[in-house]
C-alpha cells in the first residue's frame, strides 16, 4: 500500500503511477481511506471532489448564458433570484456539513447500519426543509421580486422563472444533501457524476425551453428554470438509486426507512452551525460589495471581475480542503487521530503548492487576464489591483480552508463559524471599512482588508488546530 513514500516524492513530477491513480479517482475504486499511504488517499478523494465543484458552478453560467438573449429584464430576474437562491444554498451547505460530517465518522468506525439511519434522517431534514422553503418560495414569487427591488416589467416577465426555481427547492436541498453523504462515505467520484449528469441535461435543455427549437414551445426564461430544474431533479433521481444498490459504500435498505428524532436532532444542531457559518460567510462579502459600491460603479465592476477569477482559480483548493474533511472525520471514527491530522497537514502542503502556484500567475499576467473580461480603462485597474492583492495572501489562504473545513470534518461545526464571525464580520468589514474610508488607499483599501482576514483565518485556525481539542468531538 505504500506506493509513495514520502512528501517529498509526491510533489514530485508526475508518474505512471499517479496516472492510475487519476484513473482509479474518476472510476470509484474502492479504497480504505483508513489504512494505507495518506497522499494517495487525499488525491483518490480530491480529484471526483474538484470536478465536482466545477460542475456546480455550471448552473448559474448556463442559464445566464443563454438568457442573456433574451434581454434585460430576463437577466435581472436571474440575477435577483440567484441572490434569493443564496438562502437555500446555505441552509443546503449547513445541513450537508453535519450530514457528511456524521456519516464519515460511521464508515470510520466500520458501521455502514449506522451511517445508513444517519443518512435517511439527513434526506428527511432535506426533505422537510426542501418542500417547506419550495411552498413559501413559489407561493410568494412576486413579492419577493418586488421586494428585491424589481421593476415591474421584470416582474411580469419573471415571476414564472421565479416560481419554478424556488419551487425546486428540495432539488437543490437533496442534490447538496446526497452529494455530501457519498462525499462522507469516501464515494466523491458517483457525486461528480451526478452534477455531470444534472449539467448536461440543464445544458441541453435549457436552449430547447427558451427558444423553442425541435418542436417544444418556446417559453423564455422560464424555459431555463424548467431546464435547470429538470436537471437536478434527475440527478437526485440518481442518487437515490445509487443509494438503494448494494455493495455500494453506504447503502439505503427497507430497514434504514424510519424516523429516529433523537439523530435527526443531532444532525439539525450540527447543521445550524454550518448554516450561520455558511451565513456569515455570505454576508461578509454583501458588507464588502456595500462599501466598495460607495466608490462607484468602476470599482465595483473591477472588485467583481475579480473575485470570479480568483473563485473560479480556487476551485480544485475547496476540492482539496473536501477532502481533507472526509479524511478527518473518517481517521477520528477509525480511531486514528494522529492520520486524521497528518492528512490535514499534507492536504494543506498540497494547497499551498497549488494556490501558490495560482497566485504567481495571477501577480504576473493580472493585466491579460483581465482585459479576457474588460477593456474599460477605469475598471480594469481595478480588477488588476484586486487580483494581485489578494492573491498575494494565497499561501496562508491554502492552509486556512484546508484547516477551517477539518473542524468540520470532525463535528466541531462552532469552532469554524466563531472563527467567521471574528475574521470576516469583526475585522475584516471594520478593517475593510477603516481603511477604504479613512486612508488614501480607496477600494484598495478593501482588496487589502481582504488579504488580511483570510490571512488571518489561516493564523487562528492553526493555532486552535494545533490544541488539538477537535480530535474529542463526538457525534
Amino acid at each position: 500500500m505504500s506506493d509513495i513514500p514520502s512528501a517529498t516524492a509526491e510533489l514530485a513530477p508526475p508518474t505512471p503511477r499517479f496516472w492510475s491513480n487519476v484513473r482509479a479517482a474518476l472510476r470509484g475504486a474502492r479504497y480504505d481511506y483508513t489504512e494505507g499511504t495518506v497522499g494517495r488517499a487525499i488525491l483518490l478523494l480530491a480529484i471526483p471532489m474538484v470536478l465536482e465543484m466545477v460542475m456546480e458552478s455550471v448552473f448559474a453560467v448556463v442559464d445566464v448564458f443563454f438568457v442573456s438573449r433574451l434581454g434585460k429584464e430576463a437577466i435581472a430576474t436571474v440575477g435577483l433570484t440567484e441572490s434569493m437562491m443564496a438562502l437555500v444554498y446555505t441552509v443546503a451547505m449547513g445541513l450537508s456539513i453535519g450530514v457528511s460530517a456524521t456519516i464519515a465518522r460511521r464508515i470510520g468506525e466500520k458501521d455502514p447500519e449506522r451511517a445508513a439511519i444517519a443518512a435517511v434522517q439527513g434526506i428527511l431534514l432535506g426533505l422537510l426543509l426542501g418542500l417547506f422553503l419550495g411552498l413559501a418560495g413559489a407561493t410568494l414569487a412576486p413579492r419577493l421580486l418586488s421586494m428585491m427591488g424589481a421593476e415591474p416589467a421584470v416582474i411580469a416577465q419573471g415571476a414564472g422563472f421565479t416560481r419554478v426555481m424556488l419551487g425546486g427547492c428540495t432539488g437543490v436541498m437533496l442534490l447538496f444533501l446526497i452529494n455530501a453523504i457519498f462525499r462522507g462515505a469516501g464515494d466523491a467520484a458517483i457525486a461528480m457524476r451526478v452534477l455531470w449528469i444534472a449539467n448536461w441535461i440543464n445544458i441541453i435543455l435549457g436552449p430547447i425551453l427558451i427558444f423553442g427549437l425541435f418542436g417544444f414551445p418556446r417559453l423564455g426564461v422560464i424555459g431555463a428554470a424548467i431546464g435547470t430544474t429538470i436537471g437536478r431533479c434527475t440527478g437526485v433521481l440518481i442518487q437515490l438509486y445509487a443509494l438503494s444498490r448494494r455493495g455500494g459504500r453506504i447503502a439505503i435498505h427497507r430497514r434504514h426507512l424510519r424516523a429516529v428524532p433523537a439523530l435527526m436532532l443531532q444532525l439539525l444542531r450540527l447543521s445550524l452551525n454550518g448554516m450561520f457559518q455558511v451565513f456569515v460567510s455570505t454576508a461578509s462579502w454583501v458588507g464588502l460589495t456595500k462599501i466598495l459600491a460607495s466608490f462607484g460603479s468602476a470599482a465595483l465592476a473591477g472588485y467583481t471581475i475579480a473575485i470570479r477569477l480568483i473563485l473560479f482559480a480556487i476551485l480544485p483548493a475547496w476540492g482539496l480542503s473536501n477532502a481533507a474533511a472526509t479524511m478527518v472525520g473518517q481517521g477520528l471514527g477509525a480511531g486514528k487521530p494522529a492520520r486524521a491530522e497528518e492528512s490535514v497537514w499534507r492536504a494543506g502542503l498540497y494547497n499551498l503548492v497549488f494556490l501558490g502556484g495560482v497566485g504567481s500567475l495571477f501577480l504576473i499576467f493580472a493585466p491579460w487576464l483581465v482585459g479576457w473580461f474588460t477593456k474599460d480603462p477605469e475598471v480594469a485597474p481595478f480588477a488588476v489591483a484586486c487580483l494581485r492583492i489578494v492573491s498575494v495572501g494565497f499561501p496562508l489562504y491554502a492552509y486556512g480552508m484546508v484547516l477551517t473545513n477539518s473542524f468540520n470534518g470532525a463535528g466541531d461545526t462552532w469552532t469554524p463559524t466563531v472563527i467567521n464571525i471574528f475574521c470576516f464580520l469583526l475585522w475584516q468589514i471594520p478593517l475593510a471599512w477603516g481603511l477604504a474610508k479613512y486612508t488614501p488607499l480607496g477600494p484598495k483599501g478593501v482588496f487589502i482588508a481582504i488579504t488580511v482576514a483570510f490571512s488571518t483565518v489561516a493564523v487562528v485556525s492553526g493555532v486552535i488546530f494545533r490544541r488539538g481539542r477537535w480530535k474529542a468531538t463526538r457525534i
